[in-house]
């Protein structure tokens, strides 16, 4: 999975310069592709919060406030000597640390503090741009708060923590409820890519549904349920049926709805929505996206899809969208665009959509941003 993270890498530096000052850049390209229209769906994204280190994933907590999980600033650890920990290059050797991502709490101010520190986080090798992984993800259970760890692992430079989720207690500490990469290790996949494996496993996205949580995982391309007293299941081995599809973000909506990136290099509209029912049958529900990173579903049941990049994908400097889809799959809209290497999204209690903005990336410091975009139907 991480191989096609190169395409969502490199952005101009005005551009940076204008998130952080809180200026949507302008977009050079057109609607495009697969009968999309634009319109006055929304306001234009603006900057919510700043000051955010690869920031990823991110859910609205029962106390109104925005937690995002922050892939972090890497670290210099390498792995073991151990064939089982080895990630072939460009992407490996990996290097890592047992303390360099966190999750943070937002307030309807836009007012960043830290609720769980010293999170590991890891960088791919500097050929493919050192890369940052940590927490992927966050989900809440009731008002208890659960993350996906990504970065850690003996692959990632991590030895002492794997990759699994944690609990955040509290006091600001956390505990390992489940290891998933020693279930990955168990219960591989049908069709693993080997040429960009990750024994840990790159998880991306998770969610909390009916008491439960789960997780997808890109590289061996894989949906797994994990209650919160630790116990993994395989809802369904994407591989089996699809191939190395890449699958990144997660949505319920009656049904299990998750998107793709697909392989390095992405054609244009080659990326696409599933359905999976609970018992793990799946579908396709909707084709001709790029880069997939982010799902969402409003009360009127209407898709929004996070596009990585924009058409033509992915293009030199890639800057992504939010696409709206009707019920019936028939109607298109482009809701956001301009946005700069998102990589999550979600709906807030106010109807509007938060997107993660510089969240593939190397190590420096407060980068990350989180945007509001202000629906106007």
């Amino acid at each position: 999975m991480v191989i096609v993270k190169k395409s969502v890498l490199t952005l101009p530096a005005a551009a940076a310069t204008a998130v952080l000052a809180g200026v949507a850049p302008s977009a050079a390209w057109s609607a495009g592709g697969h009968g999309a229209s634009q319109g006055p769906h929304a306001d234009p994204p603006v900057v919510y919060a700043t000051g955010l280190n690869n920031p990823r994933g991110l859910k609205f907590g029962p106390d109104g406030f925005l937690y995002v999980a922050e892939a972090g600033v890497g670290g210099a650890n390498p792995p073991p000597d151990d064939p089982a920990c080895v990630v072939l290059p460009p992407v490996g050797p990996y290097s890592g640390s047992v303390i360099g991502s966190r999750i943070s709490r937002i307030d309807r101010s836009g007012n960043v503090s830290t609720v769980a520190d010293n999170l590991p986080s890891s960088q791919t090798s500097p050929a493919l741009g050192n890369l940052v992984s940590g927490v992927a993800d966050v989900a809440f259970v009731g008002h208890t708060l659960y993350a996906v760890l990504a970065g850690a692992g003996c692959s990632h430079g991590v030895p002492t923590i794997p990759n699994g989720v944690i609990r955040v207690n509290p006091d600001g500490t956390w505990t390992m409820i489940a290891d998933l990469a020693a279930f990955q290790r168990a219960h591989p996949v049908a069709h693993p890519e080997e040429d960009d494996f990750e024994p840990d496993g790159t998880w991306y996205s998770m969610i909390s549904v009916r008491g439960d949580l789960y997780a997808v995982e890109p590289n061996h391309g894989e949906i797994d349920r994990i209650t919160t007293d630790g116990r993994i299941t395989r809802v369904i081995d994407v591989s089996a049926s699809q191939g190395h599809v890449v699958p990144t973000a997660i949505a319920y909506h009656g049904n299990f709805y998750f998107g793709n990136l697909s392989t390095f290099p992405q054609p244009a509209g080659a990326s696409n929505v599933w359905k999976v029912t609970p018992s793990g049958q799946i579908k396709l529900d909707t084709g001709g996206f790029n880069m997939v990173v982010g799902l969402v579903f409003d009360h009127r049941d209407r898709m929004y899809v996070l596009e990585a990049s924009a058409p033509p994908a992915p293009g030199p400097n890639p800057t992504g969208r939010v696409l709206r889809i009707s019920p019936d799959g028939k109607t298109r809209e482009v809701i956001a665009e301009g946005l700069l290497n998102p990589s999550g999204m979600t709906l807030g209690p106010d109807g509007d959509l938060y997107v993660t903005n510089f969240g593939f990336g190397p190590p420096p410091v407060g980068l990350g941003t989180v945007v509001r975009i202000h629906l106007l139907d």
